[in-house]
């Protein structure tokens, strides 16, 4: 099973929306590199289960992007304020620029 690490970005957003089963196989094998194998021994269930709770998570974790659209934005204004930064840091005045720095930073702890 070819890993998606799109996927693991998508569970970061829609985790809390999936069963407890679907999100501990997903959280398993893509933020803690588990086996299927070893998954399946830590969930007390076979390696079958556990690629049916994967694919039934992974279903609902497109499902989710493609109606609420919350990563694509979160990556849109992330690469916007990497931009942006860019910007301000090419201007001369040095008090200018730090100020616009700050403010920058500020938003970006927030998304």
């Amino acid at each position: 099973m070819a890993k998606d690490m799109k996927l693991a970005f998508l569970l970061d957003f829609y985790g809390g929306l999936l069963t407890e089963k679907q999100a501990a196989a997903l959280d398993g094998y893509y933020n803690q590199d588990m086996s299927l194998s070893e998954l399946a021994e830590d969930m007390g269930i076979s390696r079958q289960g556990v690629m049916a709770f994967l694919r039934q998570g992974e279903k609902h974790l497109v499902e989710f992007e493609d109606k609420l659209g919350l990563a694509k934005r979160f990556s849109a204004i992330s690469e916007g304020l990497r931009e942006m930064r860019r910007e301000v840091e090419a201007l001369s005045s040095e008090a200018e620029r730090q100020r616009l720095i700050g403010l920058i930073e500020r938003i970006s702890e927030n998304i």
